[in-house]
């Protein structure tokens, strides 16, 4: 079971996967030292953009690590790591605008956010539960257990399916508002995106594992 030959399958999707983490180590270490011509910081930017959209009331915190920026819609904040708040790079400005873009989706009740919000409790049971039911129903020869597992991990699957047009909109909406506020010139058009595809590309990667995974317990209930 440890050394299934299904596990050939995963090999793409963890390949894909190293890949998507180098281009966007390799996209944020690039940017990070190009500076806005604007000379706004991560934070100063998001914070135009919220004005801007009429989000004033979502707050902007600082937070720790690298790459760690999110938007909270529980608590309405924005959370940017000290390199994005404190940054004045096209890579600063970029990554806090698409959090900007979350924020912004979250207060227009933007379709695709409410469902994956929505489902996220759903995943997040999903994401622990399915491993136990899966392999306890495989290990003792209860094909509905494992299958029960298969299930669930689809809650799972089905949350990084709707994640992937959430995360591509709040980029695209990114570029959109820092270009019709002034907070970019033409010429950082191009950068700002390219750090932004970086990022989305990581998101396209756990979506084709997570599918590729689908694919093999599917195939390892089948065996059983």
């Amino acid at each position: 079971m440890f050394f299934h030959p299904t596990f050939i399958i995963l090999i793409p999707g963890i390949l894909f996967g190293i890949y998507a983490q180098a281009k966007i180590m390799g996209a944020y270490k690039k940017y990070r030292n190009v500076p806005s011509e604007r000379g706004l910081s991560g934070a100063e930017a998001a914070a135009m953009l919220l004005r801007s959209g009429g989000a004033d009331d979502v707050a902007i915190e600082q937070i720790g690590g690298q790459l760690s920026d999110h938007y909270d819609p529980r608590s309405k904040v924005l959370r940017l790591s000290s390199d994005v708040y404190h940054g004045r790079s096209i890579a600063a400005v970029g990554i806090a605008a698409h959090e900007a873009g979350h924020a912004l989706q979250h207060a227009n009740d933007y379709l695709p956010l409410v469902i994956r919000n929505g489902f996220a409790p759903v995943a997040s049971f999903g994401s622990q539960a399915w491993i136990f039911l899966f392999f306890i129903g495989l290990f003792f020869h209860l094909p509905g257990l494992a299958m029960a597992g298969v299930i669930v991990f689809t809650f799972v699957v089905f949350f990084q399916l709707v994640t992937l047009p959430v995360e591509l909109n709040a980029s695209k909406r990114a570029v959109a508002m820092l270009t019709e506020s002034g907070a970019i010139y033409q010429e950082e058009i191009g950068p700002t995106k390219a750090v932004l595809r970086a990022a989305a590309l990581t998101y396209v990667a756990g979506l084709v594992m997570a599918v590729l995974q689908l694919v093999q317990l599917l195939l390892l209930t089948g065996d059983d």
